[in-house]
């Protein structure tokens, strides 16, 4: 009897070629045999689309590299990667890529937060398959779980350190008391910071990375523009203290949650019980912590960015797709079927921590309580800081509305006995929170 024949080689193709394009280039060329074992064909790089191709890039053949991104898009090619970031000319090339055949791997988290919805359509229209792992915490195998391990159960709640930068500056602010500007300064110093660095200081790359997260665990389209974001250049170093003080460290987190009758999505300082396994999480890392109905607590860790931890996620999707071409099958698509309303901040339920610079005389404290209660908001705790003209109260609250918290603080905002709201801040992470 003869042998069947072997299937014929799989095609890849990059757009890009920066510091994850160059690992994902160098590891499809030094890992070609293990590919091949692991995909059950032979897996063959054909091109590599850059901005500038007379530029000698380590990892990539110089032979594969073109300018021409339009044609490698248009080449046919089996998979087709884009690692460009960015939202034009990406999903115009992500979608001439789908409209000749070929699936896509991207690390696009701001195309797929601000218009996924077009990728999952073009991808089902052509037949072909659109997977991004890489695009949200790097090297942790977090979406496919979600996705996929997780489909059988509900999700109620994730929680997220998904920007390593601001998780780097804000774990030095509190483990070396360094201010915020000379946290910066290092930060960007390092290389941590985006070339625009309010993408991860104002919150907008953990927001978008929020809408993907939120999407597949509450099979509802969500995209950037339904997060509420905040970042972190008001944290200071009374809020660290007062969190150390408390037994809290302060973390930047995505949240996304499931309430009565929708969908919260949000992305602002938090403060978190040391006791809470995101309280650990150190430097530069990620982590996502999430929980479901059957399943419970479960928490994924690891490095969210650089080339390598990046170019591993996205050779899992490559394996994946490239599995997918020799068996004839398709991975899942868009599930956006409970089509849960996306509700505004207003409705978040949680506690919080409100800093005040006060009065020092008698019934400030009554003034207080009474702002708080007038608004629906009941004191947990409250600690003095300081006497005379340097008085302070920190108070914390059981479970409130959002809506209910910004009354209280404008309320507090307009009593003479009240300086000033130094500080407000959501406590998440306490049990029955």
């Amino acid at each position: 009897m003869s042998s069947p024949a072997s299937p014929r080689p799989l095609t890849v193709a990059l757009l890009g070629g920066g510091t994850v394009g160059s690992q994902v280039a160098r590891i499809i060329t030094e890992n070609a045999h293990d590919l091949s074992e692991r995909v059950g064909a032979s897996v063959v790089l054909t091109a590599v689309a850059v901005r500038d191709a007379s530029k000698e890039r380590p990892g990539i053949p110089t032979g594969l590299l073109t300018d021409d991104a339009a044609k490698v898009a248009a080449s046919g090619a089996d998979i087709v990667v884009e690692v460009m970031g960015g939202i034009e000319p990406a999903r115009s090339l992500i979608l001439s890529a789908m409209e000749h055949g070929s699936s896509v791997v991207t690390a696009n988290k701001a195309l797929l937060a601000a218009d996924g919805a077009t990728l999952y359509e073009a991808a089902d229209r052509n037949g072909v398959d659109l997977y991004f792992e890489a695009a949200v915490a790097g090297a942790i195998p977090l979406l496919r779980p979600l996705r996929e391990s997780l489909a059988g159960d509900q999700v109620t709640k994730v929680l997220g350190i998904v920007n390593g930068t601001t998780n780097f500056m804000l774990t030095k602010m509190d483990e070396e008391g360094v201010d915020y500007d000379d946290v910066f300064a290092e930060a960007d110093a390092l290389g941590y910071l985006e070339s625009d660095p309010s993408l991860d200081i104002d919150g907008h790359d953990a927001a978008a990375k929020a809408a993907i997260l939120a999407e597949l665990a509450f099979h509802t389209r969500v995209t950037l523009d339904d997060v509420y974001c905040e970042g972190i250049s008001q944290v200071t170093a009374d809020d660290i203290r007062a969190a150390q003080q408390m037994g809290f460290v302060i973390k930047l987190l995505a949240v996304a949650e499931r309430a009565a009758d929708g969908v919260i999505v949000r992305v602002h300082p938090t403060m978190l019980p040391r006791s809470h396994p995101l309280a650990a999480v150190r430097g530069a890392f990620n982590a996502v912590f999430v929980e479901a109905e059957a399943a419970g607590e479960v928490m994924f860790y690891g490095r969210g960015a650089g080339g390598a931890p990046t170019a591993s996620a996205v050779l899992g999707d490559v394996v994946t797709a490239a599995r997918n071409k020799v068996s004839g099958g398709h991975g899942p698509g868009e599930s956006t079927y409970s089509n849960l309303p996306v509700l505004p901040i207003g409705a978040a339920v949680t506690r919080y921590y409100v800093n005040l610079a006060v009065a020092d005389r008698p019934g400030v404290l009554a003034s207080i309580a009474s702002a708080f209660a007038d608004n629906g908001v009941s004191i947990q705790v409250v600690r003095q800081d300081g006497h005379g003209d340097e008085a302070g109260l920190i108070v914390r609250t059981h479970l409130a509305s959002d809506a209910a918290l910004r009354a209280t603080v404008d309320h507090l905002s307009q009593l003479d006995t009240v300086k000033r709201v130094l500080g407000v801040m959501r406590v998440e992470g306490e049990a029955g929170a």
